[in-house]
């Protein structure tokens, strides 16, 4: 059981992350790693938690809106809970992006039009 388990340095090599986030991560309840005196060892749930904290993280959803996601799952709705939440969280954040993108299409457009008029 034990070489399942990563520990503080593995897990931050592993993910690419400053001991501070990971710490942080800790501190809100993201992440509940097995303590050993003050060494912290990380089970294969943390390591997929983790996997799940990065990549929303990536896709612009807050730590606040991560944590109540993956609550679902510890509160006994299982994966199909979390599953429909998550469609319905993945379809409003596409929706913001896509709303982004237009947007920084809008400002581009406006600047390159700016920048070739003052070329003249």
């Amino acid at each position: 059981m034990a070489e399942d388990r990563l520990t503080f340095k593995q897990m931050c090599a592993r993910f690419d992350v400053t001991p501070r986030t990971l710490r942080h991560y800790e501190y809100i309840e993201l992440l509940s790693p097995d303590r050993e005196g003050r060494a912290r060892f990380y089970r294969p749930r943390d390591v997929a938690r983790m996997t799940l904290i990065l990549r929303g993280r990536r896709f612009g959803f807050s730590l606040e809106e991560i944590r109540q996601w993956l609550e679902i799952y510890d509160q006994g709705d299982g994966w199909e809970g979390q599953r429909d939440v998550w469609i319905a969280k993945a379809n409003e954040q596409l929706e913001e992006l896509r709303a982004r993108r237009a947007e920084l299409d809008e400002i581009i457009t406006e600047l390159e039009d700016l920048r070739d008029a003052s070329a003249k």
